[in-house]
């Protein structure tokens, strides 16, 4: 079980009653010499990062230098061609792909919602195709996890009635109750209007101030300078460094990183 019942409640401006907050007990990460290939191309080369347990860690860098890549390959989404994936110290390769994504989420650019269900259906659904969580049970989790992304009134609402953050939040939602004990986020504001990605990360943060471990590809700076515990600069296929973000951005070491920096502050 990756969460503990806190009795704190954050009611700050809430019009009902909030959910009752619960802390995450995140595993650790850590991949090892994990090399990524699509077909004879190699997009991911010795990548080696370890993430420690209620952690969030921001990974950035330039378009192509396989950020997105390196997360497919932590959730099985494309098996790595060498190295190994470690999920709390054990090897996440020698388990079914399946298992391995009900303990670690991840969350999309691209919503990937069902248009013709609901809010509630979208985060109920692979609890009980995916878990056997009978239904009525499954019910109740998904309209907690969506109260606490701040849906509970639009639990009954179909995507296209939603707003791009909103329907990010039932992704959100969705990744929340299967119970993971890792969260990847990949580029998860990028499709949203500029209004309404403050929201997300906000919601991201508060997910690690109460205990998730994250990995987060992101193009937020100010984010990754705030939230994280570590940041991690890639660029062809390689980390090139890592640190903490007042290591990273006010004192980076390689002109690669210089240049990304110069180029997106």
């Amino acid at each position: 079980m990756s969460l503990a019942s806190n009795s704190t409640s954050s009611t700050t401006g809430a019009k009902k009653t909030a959910p009752d907050i619960e802390t995450f007990h995140g595993s650790s990460l850590e991949l090892q010499n994990l090399t990524m290939a699509y077909g004879d191309i190699e997009v991911l080369r010795n990548v080696s990062l370890t993430v420690a347990p209620g952690t969030t860690t921001c990974i950035i860098g330039p378009s192509g230098s396989g950020k997105s890549t390196l997360l497919r390959g932590v959730n099985r989404l494309h098996e790595p061609k060498s190295g190994d994936v470690l999920l709390a110290g054990e090897s996440a390769l020698g388990v079914k792909p399946d298992i391995l994504r009900a303990r670690i989420g991840m969350v999309f650019q691209h919503f990937n919602l069902f248009p013709d269900h609901t809010a509630l259906e979208n985060v109920a659904l692979a609890l009980w195709s995916v878990k056997g969580m009978p239904k009525a049970e499954a019910r109740e989790r998904a309209a907690r996890r969506l109260a606490e992304v701040g849906l509970a009134e639009r639990a009954d609402h179909r995507p296209r009635d939603l707003s791009g953050g909103q329907q990010q939040r039932v992704a959100i939602a969705r990744a929340l109750a299967m119970e993971p004990e890792v969260m990847l986020f990949d580029e998860a504001t990028s499709a949203l209007d500029p209004e309404l990605v403050k929201g997300v990360l906000n919601l991201m943060a508060g997910l690690g101030r109460r205990g998730m471990t994250m990995l987060v590809v992101t193009h937020e700076m100010g984010f990754a300078r705030k939230v994280a515990d570590q940041v991690v600069f890639m660029d062809e296929g390689e980390v090139v460094e890592s640190g903490t973000p007042a290591e990273l951005f006010d004192n980076p070491q390689s002109k690669r990183l210089q240049r990304f920096l110069s180029e997106v502050l």
